[in-house]
């Protein structure tokens, strides 16, 4: 019976945290127990639980007497949360440079090509997931479990699927971001670690100025 209780919070956990990073519970949403337990087929126990944890993460907010809302990062916690998510990117891009020719170098050239094909077609939600699927095989080609244990809190307080997509509808933003990720890899294939840094911060630099305009 206890693991099917842990079992259970585990799974309503990343349900609804992958809920509120994609955006299905948008900024300010209100949270009810006895609404998500029913969505998730659940007891309140498990929906208890996971606000809890998802409260720590900075994802929610639970206000006394008054209720449990989705959390929006004010403006100067969104600029800081960028200036590390470019540490840490910068970071596991020099790292993957460093390795040379892995598994992960072959799956990020597929992945700009198929990226290529994406923007000619115009396609920002097919574009967006290679975003994310971009950006994680850098940091799982690092090969480091410390970056990537935080590099992946950073993602969740940010939400960054949400930023994604909104900031991928500005006009020419599809096609720059595309330019950027087919820079970074040309200087990770290159083996230069501190190209490959630069150019991955620059992306973050840019992609944190699109964010901070909406």
């Amino acid at each position: 019976m206890q693991e099917v209780r842990r079992g259970a919070r585990a799974r309503v956990l990343d349900q609804l945290r992958d809920a509120i990073i994609k955006g299905e519970y948008p900024p300010g949403s209100a949270l009810s127990e006895g609404t998500l337990a029913e969505t998730y087929g659940t007891s309140r126990t498990p929906i208890r639980e996971a606000i809890q944890q998802l409260q720590s993460e900075g994802l929610v907010e639970v206000v006394p007497r008054v209720g449990t809302f989705v959390r929006e990062p004010s403006r100067r916690e969104l600029g800081e949360l960028f200036e590390l998510k470019s540490v840490l990117e910068g970071l596991g891009a020099n790292l993957l440079a460093r390795r040379g020719r892995v598994a992960e170098t072959e799956l990020l050239e597929a992945n700009v090509e198929e990226s290529r094909l994406a923007v000619a077609r115009g396609d920002v939600e097919r574009y967006a997931k290679l975003v994310h699927d971009f950006h994680g095989l850098l940091i799982q080609g690092a090969d480091s479990r410390k970056l990537a244990d935080h590099y992946q809190i950073l993602m969740n307080q940010l939400a960054y699927h949400r930023i994604v997509v909104s900031t991928l509808r500005h006009p020419g933003r599809l096609g720059a971001s595309l330019n950027e990720h087919h820079l970074v890899l040309e200087r990770i294939l290159e083996k230069d670690g501190f190209g490959a840094e630069a150019a991955m911060r620059d992306h973050v630099r840019s992609s944190q100025r699109e964010a901070m305009t909406d």
